[in-house]
């Protein structure tokens, strides 16, 4: 299977779960995207793999001038109506449609995040990470969360928290670590109980140039 083929099959497989109603997220902030940014002094944003836009929103509500990118465009319609229904402006949040292992946001931003970036098709995680690495700004902030190998999960093989750093492959010349850590969460899901999981954390500083 080609690049292109592998391609389409991802974005069959995001389009069918969004479509499906399985994206089950809480439309809450993730803690620990919260809790790593709210010492930053809001700037420019990308959010990567953002589904339905709940980290996006809570980003624009605290200041920031936000893109989001996502591979399906059923959640990124419904991430637009979730801004709307927050009270955002329509411009506070610039929508993109990316498969991230074949296009990519244009630009340098003052944070980039990605959160959850696991699929169960094939996606080249190391090559989008050092993407991701590239688009921040000088003094700007690199913010990647996971789930832990030791968390359980169905779709996806997961990276441990030294893979992650592996995959980002930060030249330590160019880079300071804040934050590389497990650390256990608690999740939110719609209509469901919350539960604990183990999460990968990395935070990194790119030095000013």
């Amino acid at each position: 299977m080609d690049t292109t083929e592998i391609g389409n099959e991802r974005a069959r497989w995001w389009e069918e779960f969004y479509r499906e109603g399985r994206g089950r997220w809480s439309g809450k902030v993730n803690r620990s995207l919260a809790a790593e940014v709210a010492g930053l002094w809001p700037g420019t944003a990308l959010d990567l793999g953002c589904g339905q836009g709940a980290d996006a929103i809570w980003l624009a509500q605290q200041g920031w001038r936000v893109t989001a990118a996502d591979i399906s465009s059923i959640a990124l319609e419904q991430a637009a109506r979730a801004a709307a229904a927050a009270g955002l402006p329509a411009d506070a949040i610039r929508w993109e449609r990316h498969d991230l292992a074949l296009s990519f946001p244009a630009g340098r931003f003052d944070l980039v995040a990605s959160t959850f970036l696991h699929s169960p098709v094939e996606l080249p995680r190391d090559r989008i990470l050092r993407a991701a690495a590239d688009a921040v700004a000088p003094g700007g902030t690199l913010l990647v969360i996971g789930h832990a190998p030791s968390d359980a999960h169905p779709h996806a093989d997961l990276p441990t928290l030294e893979e992650v750093v592996a995959e980002l492959d930060l030249p330590r010349d160019g880079w300071r670590l804040r934050t590389c850590e497990l650390r256990e969460v608690e999740h939110a899901f719609r209509d469901e109980a919350p539960t604990r999981r183990v999460d990968t954390i990395v935070r990194a500083e790119r030095l000013g140039e």
